[in-house]
């Protein structure tokens, strides 16, 4: 296996994922028949319940074989990433119940942009960032990745309409759908970064059936568009799991 170059976007297809432990039997099972290998979250037992088990509110997956994890959850995945040859750095953002306290690490990061409140950016990653030279953009959204369908490196798709406004002045192109539609537990509803993830360079995979949201003509010409093809892992309704995140793919 190989670890991805850049988070989120794979170059092949994808061998190794994380993905939130409550993660229904039906989308484990087609993850599997894919021949994915899964990693599931453990509870983050300082956040509220619809979110304690996200991967990317946890996490964030920086490329290459660098992850920066909360503190709160630190000494679960150092045991099981480090096993893979991860780099896995320890957050200085303790992740807290209330919002924005609970946002540190839900960056989407695509291409050369970063977008994110920075005001609440992990330090780790906001080195990171400057470092590499990416290019911030700065919301009001903290729930940054949960809120952004990653497309590729210069498209996304979101239902909120600040990250809309704010990505298409850096010329991203961004489809702006319906917001809900989308589960997640007792919440009103969910987001769609949340119920997404790519499993190979051109397959995005989609938590639920994603025929059934009341923007899917809109969506799949998007995607079409983009040259990227649906997979649908569950017939039931979308769920919002804080995301697939692809970690590494197939070395052939």
């Amino acid at each position: 296996m190989k670890f991805l170059d850049k988070p989120f976007i794979p170059n092949k297809k994808v061998k190794l994922v994380l993905v939130d432990k409550r993660i229904p039997e039906d989308i484990e099972n087609e993850l599997k028949n894919k021949k994915i290998q899964i990693i599931k979250t453990c509870e983050c037992t300082n956040l509220y319940n619809a979110i304690k088990y996200h991967p990317d509110i946890q996490i964030c997956y920086l490329g290459e074989n660098n992850v920066v994890v909360a503190p709160n959850v630190y000494e679960y995945y150092k045991c099981i990433l480090k096993y893979y040859g991860l780099n896995v750095i320890k957050g200085n953002s303790f992740l807290e119940n209330k919002y924005p306290q609970n946002i540190a690490y839900n960056v989407a990061i695509f291409g050369k942009y970063a977008v994110h409140n920075f005001k609440y950016t992990e330090k780790n990653i906001l080195d990171y960032i400057n470092k590499k030279n990416i290019i911030k953009i700065n919301v009001k959204q903290g729930y940054s990745k949960c809120s952004i369908c990653i497309v590729d490196e210069n498209s996304i798709i979101t239902s909120d309409y600040g990250i809309h406004q704010e990505v298409v002045k850096h010329n991203i192109d961004s489809l702006l759908i319906e917001k809900g539609h989308i589960d997640l537990f007792e919440m009103n509803y969910g987001f769609i970064g949340g119920s997404t993830g790519f499993i190979s360079e051109n397959e995005l995979a989609f938590l639920g059936d994603i025929t059934k949201h009341v923007d899917y003509i809109k969506i799949k010409k998007f995607l079409d568009k983009k040259g990227k093809k649906i997979v649908i892992l569950s017939k039931n309704k979308l769920i919002d799991l804080g995301s697939i995140i692809p970690i590494m793919t197939r070395k052939e």
